[in-house]
């Protein structure tokens, strides 16, 4: 029962749509018309600018870090990572947005923040350079994950947390296959800030 209720709270911080509640609250827009039409925070910066873009990214690595740490509220250590792919699960399928999410990146790198800090710093540090040589969030962002992947192989003898991030990783290449075949068309759009 506490198991249940602890990934349905996981699960549930995971579903909120940052992006969508901030766009109609703050600027009267719902960012799902526009852009990509995702509710993830890269076509929040896209459509409603660098400050807001910001903000949801923020709230969406928070809401994964929070899911994470439920768990020990219960003082159950071992739910840490469980719960955390069911926030992800939550961002990607949002019950507050009729299961339309964004992709999970931001989500998925707060996981990585709650149970081991410092792979999270790594993963931000190999997503910045390859945004700042490549311009493209999308390669930025599977070049982090599949880095994770690598990282938990070759330093960890963790194998629950290689699995986890490698199951989170797998999420974020799926939801950026259109992405992918925009990058070789090279249609993708760059980003202009940085």
């Amino acid at each position: 029962m506490e198991i249940g209720l602890i990934l349905i709270a996981a699960y549930i911080l995971g579903s909120i749509p940052s992006g969508l509640w901030i766009g109609k609250m703050f600027y009267k827009k719902d960012i799902r018309n526009y852009g990509s039409g995702n509710l993830g925070a890269t076509n929040t910066f896209r459509t409603l600018g660098k400050k807001a873009g910001i903000v949801v990214t923020v709230i969406d690595i928070l809401k994964g870090t929070a899911a994470t740490l439920i768990p020990l509220l219960a003082d159950m250590p071992d739910l840490m990572l469980i719960a955390g792919v069911a926030a992800v699960i939550g961002h990607i399928f949002p019950i507050f947005a009729g299961f339309k999410g964004g992709k999970a990146v931001a989500t998925s790198s707060g996981v990585v923040l709650g149970y081991a800090p410092i792979l999270f710093v790594l993963v931000v540090l190999v997503f910045l350079v390859v945004l700042k040589l490549s311009k493209y969030v999308s390669l930025s962002s599977m070049s982090a994950a599949l880095f994770g992947i690598i990282y938990c192989l070759i330093f960890t003898n963790d194998l629950f947390l290689t699995l986890i991030v490698g199951v989170m990783s797998i999420f974020i290449v799926i939801r950026h296959k259109d992405n992918i075949a925009r990058i070789k068309n090279k249609t993708e759009p760059k980003i202009k800030w940085m």
